[in-house]
């Protein structure tokens, strides 16, 4: 896809998929192992999670490979098996969507802050997502999603790395508390604009807390930046039940009307996080499609 399809296609609201980590443990993945692997080897619990969001009407879906740079693998010892492991998730998705959805490529934080001090460098992050965006390219990807993202520098490592290898468009999402602040310092629009300047083709948040929080600072996006604003938040506030799971607040027809709101004020791009499934994909397609 190139960067002018994809404004093409953001000319009505375009829906992305919901959660993948939260629906793969309700399916039985173990906490703290290397989700990627635990993908590969469960092909048809994704892939019949994504056949869903397509059902549901995500026109474009987040390949598995949001863990996939080689510093999170090197955690697993897997990080000689980047390209096998990029690749091969990609190649699930890809069957899955054929002609009726988009396969975004997922790229992640690595976990570590961009210092001054030398331990982890601008230069460090751009040659890691230097490495995955171009396996993930040359796999077949339609576009570059950057989520969960946690710290302005390394994002925008992110952002010059894809560029640095192919023309695909880049989609940037932060996460951040209810006033737009993000962890490691700035806020929302900050880094909306700094990635709209960096050549991001839309920019917005993901995860965080839920959309009945998130009003202002999409507002306030949407005011900063002239491309499309991405709101992909997680369905309410989690409590932990007696078996440590984490218990979502919203149902998908409460989801769906407060997602309806930050469609009023400026979001073109929406999704579901952490507790969202196809039927809130669904049930948001229902009232706004």
């Amino acid at each position: 896809m190139t960067k002018q399809e994809f404004q093409k296609l953001t000319e009505n609201l375009l829906f992305l998929d919901g959660a993948t980590g939260s629906n793969l443990m309700a399916q039985g993945m173990p906490r703290g192992i290397c989700t990627e692997r635990w993908v590969i080897e469960h092909r048809d619990v994704i892939q019949k999670l994504q056949k869903s969001y397509i059902e549901a009407g995500s026109r474009i879906i987040y390949a598995p490979t949001f863990g996939g740079n080689r510093l999170s693998l090197k955690q697993h010892g897997l990080e000689n098996k980047i390209q096998e492991i990029n690749s091969t998730l990609v190649s699930y998705s890809r069957e899955i969507a054929g002609n009726k959805a988009f396969v975004a490529g997922d790229i992640t934080t690595s976990g570590q802050f961009v210092t001054a001090d030398g331990e982890y460098t601008y230069e460090d992050a751009f040659e890691m997502y230097k490495e995955q965006i171009t396996i993930l390219k040359n796999a077949g990807v339609d576009l570059i999603a950057a989520e969960t993202m946690i710290n302005i520098e390394e994002t925008l490592a992110a952002v010059d790395a894809a560029n640095s290898v192919c023309d695909l468009p880049v989609m940037c999402t932060v996460t951040v508390e209810a006033d737009g602040s993000i962890f490691s310092g700035g806020n929302a629009v900050e880094a909306a604009v700094a990635f709209e300047s960096a050549g991001a083709a839309a920019v917005g948040i993901n995860c965080s807390v839920g959309p009945d929080q998130l009003v202002s600072v999409i507002r306030n996006i949407r005011e900063a930046v002239s491309i499309p604003v991405i709101a992909k938040p997680n369905a309410g506030m989690p409590v932990i039940d007696d078996q440590g799971n984490a218990v979502y607040s919203m149902n998908p027809a409460d989801f769906a009307k407060h997602m309806q709101v930050l469609v009023e004020n400026g979001a073109g791009i929406i999704g579901g996080c952490c507790g969202t499934t196809p039927d809130f994909i669904r049930e948001m397609k229902k009232l706004l499609g």
